[in-house]
């Protein structure tokens, strides 16, 4: 499992740009009947993703993480992004569509992924963080999640948030977990920035339209640099970075935090006229 390591600001301001996408970028993750997982010393956030075509596939541990099974001091948060699929955990099996989640707490030892249909497979993106106590496994539908409605046609930036694993909806440690739609016409994400320094955060594009890209924003607010990224990547996000992003054309994204709290609302705002 490939590791990223921790970047002091300081440093970051004189990366180029091969070390800024070799040290928070993680793209090429969906491959088919693959299970593929990073490994990052933020707050030790594990991101991956499970693609499987035409056969199941089971979450199997790693060297890296010393433990008898994936889940045994974890847990994990999944949503899939494409065809409907199911997860079986220890036996017992939950349907996910396009859009759901599924929580999985410490101490499940078996979990398996599955295609409802060969020609339209699933593509399960994977959220993992260090658990210290056992919370139930927890299914949330798209319609189900509670919903924030932000930002204006004017400013390209109209967006519905989707929250499921926070403190008002499922339980988990220190796992919090989402997904933003952009509205037809809207390009920039999280516009106004923040940044949080209490949580890192893991942004995991998708539904990015064939030939376009979204620039990704990041650093500090008087230091920003971006990173070009494709469909299926995901952007490691420190706290002391702001994270935000504009698209040739709207598309919907993951955001995952671990750390200190789970108050989805702990954020410092950044000024649009302060970003450098």
């Amino acid at each position: 499992m490939r590791v990223i390591h921790s970047v002091h600001p300081d440093d970051f301001k004189s990366y180029r740009t091969e070390q800024i996408r070799d040290r928070f970028l993680i793209d090429n993750l969906v491959q088919p009947n693959q299970v593929n997982c990073v490994y990052t010393h933020y707050d030790r956030i594990i991101a991956g993703v499970a693609h499987p075509v035409n056969q199941p596939l089971k979450l199997g541990t790693y060297d890296n993480l010393k433990a008898g099974y994936f889940l045994e001091r974890r847990e994990i948060g999944i949503i899939n992004v494409a065809g409907n699929g199911t997860v079986t955990v220890d036996g017992q099996v939950f349907n996910l569509q396009k859009m759901d989640c599924l929580y999985i707490g410490k101490g499940a030892k078996e979990v398996i992924f599955a295609p409802e249909n060969h020609q339209n497979p699933p593509v399960f993106y994977l959220l993992s963080a260090p658990a210290h106590t056992n919370y139930p496994t927890a299914l949330m539908t798209l319609e189900q999640a509670e919903k924030v409605h932000a930002g204006a046609d004017e400013t390209a930036n109209k967006r519905t948030i989707n929250k499921y694993i926070h403190t008002a909806g499922i339980q988990s440690c220190q796992l919090v977990m989402g997904l933003t739609v952009l509205h037809q016409g809207s390009v920039w994400n999280t516009m106004p920035p923040h940044v949080h320094d209490r949580r890192m955060e893991a942004y995991f594009y998708f539904d990015i339209p064939a030939g376009q890209r979204v620039f990704h924003l990041m650093g500090e607010e008087t230091q920003t640099r971006h990173i070009l990224v494709d469909n299926y990547s995901v952007l490691i996000s420190p706290p002391w970075s702001m994270h935000s992003g504009v698209g040739i054309s709207n598309y919907s994204f993951i955001w995952g935090m671990g750390g200190e709290n789970l108050d989805y609302t702990d954020m410092d705002a950044i000024k649009i006229e302060d970003i450098r």
